[in-house]
């Protein structure tokens, strides 16, 4: 093979590889990356809504949620780590309705519990 026609594949490649990174979107989207923990319930043009299971030590990997609203069916202990390094540590107890604004992040439960919740992401109308 000519040197000339590697280096052109060699720059396709690298050119469809970031417009797979470009998009983005899909790589943020917490059902996606944490397939094995949240799924989706329901979605429309206003709403989706989530469910996610979080068994003792199990931790998520980075995603992104619009404002969304969390309803804790079963509780436990919970920490969170934001994309610029800090991290907080919640206690989550059952019947808790939390407001959040979107975020980027992931969690970890560092509880003894399964923490079972349900999140409802808002879309824009």
């Amino acid at each position: 093979m000519r040197p000339t026609k590697s280096l052109g594949m060699a720059i396709a490649a690298g050119l469809l590889l970031l417009l797979a990174l470009a998009k983005g979107t899909p790589a943020q989207d917490p059902a996606v990356v944490n397939a094995k923990t949240i799924w989706v319930k329901l979605e429309n043009s206003r709403v989706r809504v989530l469910e996610a299971v979080l068994k003792p030590g199990d931790k998520e990997n980075l995603h992104s949620h619009p404002a969304y609203v969390i309803y804790v069916i079963d509780g436990g202990k919970v920490r969170t780590h934001a994309v610029d390094g800090t991290t907080n540590e919640t206690e989550l107890k059952a019947g808790d309705t939390i407001y959040r604004d979107p975020v980027t992040h992931w969690a970890e439960n560092i509880g003894t519990t399964t923490i079972r919740l349900v999140l409802v992401e808002l879309k824009s109308t």
